[in-house]
């Protein structure tokens, strides 16, 4: 796996109230990712970004939702979501402030 690769796998945090009860309850993080990531490619790109260690990963796959936007019938895209354990210790922050 390539530096390059990793860093264009993690699309965003889920940060919802869903994903932050995950979070304090099984010390486990939401991300969005791209269609074709792996396990061991999301587990890399964690532990390269962030510089914590990841225990495991499960995937799950989210079908976009038919929506009318009027008289028109419209389609949201699919997603791919990456709930991540981390190992006991170990914490990822979004509030903190990048320098």
């Amino acid at each position: 796996m390539n530096n390059q690769r990793l860093m264009q796998v993690l699309l965003a945090p889920i940060v919802s109230e869903k994903s932050t009860f995950i979070a304090d309850k099984n010390e486990q993080v939401a991300f969005r990712v791209l269609q074709d990531a792996t396990k061991p490619e999301v587990k890399a790109a964690v532990e390269l970004l962030f510089k914590v260690q990841v225990e495991s990963v499960q995937m799950l796959n989210t079908k976009g939702k038919v929506k009318r936007f009027g008289r028109f019938v419209g389609r949201r895209r699919n997603e791919k979501k990456a709930y991540v354990s981390l190992k006991p210790g170990q914490e990822i922050d979004f509030a903190q402030e990048v320098k």
